[in-house]
């Protein structure tokens, strides 16, 4: 019998997330993009700004998808630090 894990026991680690950003980066394009800011949303969640940052710099989403180191992800949504 399969039994479902319930979503709040379900952890993003790093390098989850770096595949499956990997593989939105590989595509490129806006729906993409959409899917990148709810993974990234995730690592925030669970790591912090840092980890973000660290991705949107280790795979090149800013020049892909036009995201910048300072953006803050939440629940899919970007919003660009201000200070930046």
């Amino acid at each position: 019998m399969l039994r479902a894990i319930p979503t709040s026991k379900i952890r993003m680690t790093l390098d989850r997330a770096r595949e499956l950003l990997q593989v939105q980066a590989d595509f490129g394009g806006f729906y993409n993009g959409n899917s990148a800011k709810l993974i990234l949303s995730e690592v925030s969640r669970e790591h912090g700004q840092e980890a973000v940052d660290r991705m949107i710099r280790e795979l090149h989403l800013d020049q892909i998808f036009g995201f910048v180191p300072g953006t803050h992800f939440k629940g899919g949504l970007a919003v660009k630090d201000k200070n930046s």
